[in-house]
């Protein structure tokens, strides 16, 4: 039934199964296990003949009720919520690949997604080829026979490419891989990677999903088959989520569209603003008509998110003296707040990565990336003058 109602109505109702006390509000359960009426109940239960609640780790009724109701945003079966965004992102790919699988990512990740694959799962036999993610040939060429899964984060983190996720869906299912979208940037307010034809969307609710800053925690929603893989490996290894941050992401849901809505337009009037600078060389932005994939992003999203980056006249000098400048921006490396925060991706973010790396990804000394937050635009623009130099 809740999938004849619409986005915002689904964003506020969907999950809540209210206990006998009739509360308006979604409780929150803290018991890390749960009591049984009999020797035969519990058995029942652990076994899976009958459904209940067993411990904490991966079955607790808030943590239940926030996967259903994203799961219900974005049009997937299932919701399995995990510890954080890259808790989601190893949770899948322990689930879903094999010692001597290979998988195709696109090269314009988060840092530690690229450190994720390159570092730790290739010591379990799990290799990685990077890739633009606007070139579909490149990512066509990268598929080997043992090919299992392709990774791509649209819009990308910091520099806000677009890949063609219908594209890319029939190109992986044309060679019997899975197609993995991370959907951090754009969440189910803006962007459906699953009615593109992706198989599986990943989240860090940190971002957007809470919206404030407040709790750490990651989701990944798809079809049962797979979600039933990645459940079982996290019921197992245990990166689960707490029951307070699902309440926490609960009540950021209620208010999601609202917010993306705000921050896109926001972050669209700043980006045509640092465009008219003489001290920028670049901005980065998918809704301004100067970016590459401009008609691209305007087909696959409702707006353009609040996520922007702008290359300086001067390099790190110039990036730094700006940051610093700032009196009201927060400096900090974690996006989605209703404040506005502002970062040097080649030096936080990326600052891992090699520096081929972060070239090869675009991600130049001169780069500072902000997330737009809810404050007046008029003092998020006044607030970067003061950064600027004549």
């Amino acid at each position: 039934m809740e999938h004849d109602f619409r986005f915002n109505t689904l964003a506020v109702r969907s999950g809540q199964h209210r206990t006998n006390e009739g509360e308006q509000g979604e409780p929150i359960f803290t018991t890390s296990s749960y009591v049984f009426q009999s020797a035969a109940e519990a058995a029942a239960v652990f076994s899976g003949q009958q459904p209940g609640n067993i411990y904490s780790r991966f079955t607790n009724p808030t943590v239940r009720t926030f996967e259903q109701r994203l799961a219900a945003l974005e049009g997937g079966e299932r919701c399995v919520a995990t510890a954080s965004g890259m808790a989601a992102i190893m949770s899948s790919c322990m689930a879903l690949l094999n010692s001597g699988d290979h998988m195709v990512s696109s090269r314009a990740i988060f840092g530690s997604i690229t450190v994720l694959f390159s570092d730790h799962l290739s010591r379990f036999g799990i290799e990685t080829s990077y890739v633009a993610p606007s070139d579909l040939d490149a990512w066509e060429r990268a598929i080997q026979p043992d090919t299992r899964l392709l990774f791509v984060e649209t819009p990308s983190n910091p520099m806000a490419e677009i890949a063609d996720i219908t594209a890319l869906a029939e190109l992986a299912h044309s060679h019997d891989c899975l197609l993995v979208v991370d959907n951090c940037f754009c969440t189910p307010a803006l962007q459906l990677p699953l009615a593109m034809g992706a198989d599986i969307v990943i989240h860090s609710a940190t971002k957007y999903i809470d919206g404030q800053g407040r709790a750490i925690g990651g989701a990944v929603i798809g079809g049962e088959e797979h979600l039933d893989k990645v459940f079982g490996f996290l019921r197992t290894a245990g990166p689960c989520m707490s029951p307070f941050n699902a309440w926490v992401f609960l009540k950021g849901l209620e208010t999601l569209r609202l917010r993306m809505d705000a921050h896109s337009a926001s972050a669209l009037e700043l980006a045509r603003w640092l465009e008219q600078r003489s001290q920028v060389k670049r901005v980065h932005y998918s809704g301004l008509p100067s970016h590459p994939q401009h008609e691209l992003a305007k087909r696959q999203q409702k707006a353009f998110g609040g996520v922007l980056a702008f290359e300086l006249q001067g390099g790190k000098e110039a990036a730094w003296h700006l940051i610093d400048s700032i009196r009201m921006i927060s400096i900090t490396a974690n996006l989605g707040d209703t404040k506005s925060t502002i970062t040097h991706p080649a030096t936080t973010t990326h600052g891992r990565l090699t520096p081929e790396v972060r070239t090869s990804a675009g991600i130049s000394d001169g780069l500072v990336r902000i997330a737009v937050g809810l404050e007046d635009i008029s003092d998020i623009k006044a607030d970067v003058e003061t950064g600027f130099r004549d």
